[in-house]
């Protein structure tokens, strides 16, 4: 099933002068989970409603990469858009999804790196308007550079959050456990929405697409019965 991230990863390989090649490239993947066909993830995506809806801003080879979690976030959440990030131009397409008086938007980022007027610390729902998340899909680097160079973002409030919990991803390296991947922030996003049980799902999402990435690179079957499993048995 074809969604938001799947159609921008299509737009970025047609514009790929050549391949993109990522490590473990020659294992036959999923197309749809992109995880090795051997431990395939499809039968584990959640079917659950969220009010709340996400808008991607990928850097440059987000889409492309096989351990992006702004695909899990677009399995889980309908409501998800994806664009890709350029310092000197911006998709019409994103700037109406911001006047689209249905939405209301906010960019979730720490609140240092924005003017104190601008940042809030909770989701305050407006009447007639549902929670639009922007989440800057980039490594730490590329997304501080993002923040600063992307001036249509700088007219909306900041929502500034403060994880209780470390970051529990394991398919890149972070320097520092308080940063978050895309997918744990639009959990804690949705948590705050009102919808926890949507956040729970992709929590527990997460946690198994990890088990299965990680369970195809080592060689080992997956265990369908252990606590991870267990978790997502209840959103599917």
């Amino acid at each position: 099933m074809s969604h938001a991230v799947s159609r921008l990863r299509e737009e970025r390989l047609a514009r790929s002068l050549k391949p993109f090649l990522a490590r473990g490239s020659r294992t036959p993947r999923c197309p749809a989970c992109r995880v090795p066909v051997s431990h395939c993830l499809c039968a584990w995506r959640p079917r659950i409603e969220a009010e709340s809806g996400v808008c991607l801003l990928m850097h440059d080879i987000e889409p492309l990469k096989p351990t992006n979690t702004g695909w899990l976030i677009a399995d889980v959440v309908a409501d998800t858009s994806a664009f890709g990030w350029s310092r000197t131009a911006v998709d019409a397409r994103l700037l109406a999804l911001f006047d689209d008086p249905r939405w209301q938007p906010c960019v979730v980022f720490p609140g240092e790196y924005a003017a104190p007027p601008r940042v809030v610390n909770e989701v305050r729902r407006e009447t007639g308007r549902r929670p639009l998340f922007i989440l800057l899909d980039a490594t730490w680097t590329e997304a501080r550079k993002m923040f600063r160079k992307s001036p249509y973002l700088d007219d909306l409030p900041v929502l500034g959050l403060q994880p209780e919990q470390l970051s529990r991803y394991r398919l890149r390296r972070s320097k520092r456990d308080d940063h978050l991947c895309t997918a744990e922030v639009a959990a804690l996003c949705l948590e705050l929405a009102g919808d926890r049980r949507a956040g729970e799902a992709l929590d527990a999402y997460l946690d198994v697409f990890t088990d299965h990435y990680l369970a195809a690179k080592r060689g080992r079957p997956v265990d369908f019965d252990d606590e991870v499993h267990r978790r997502l048995q209840a959103f599917l």
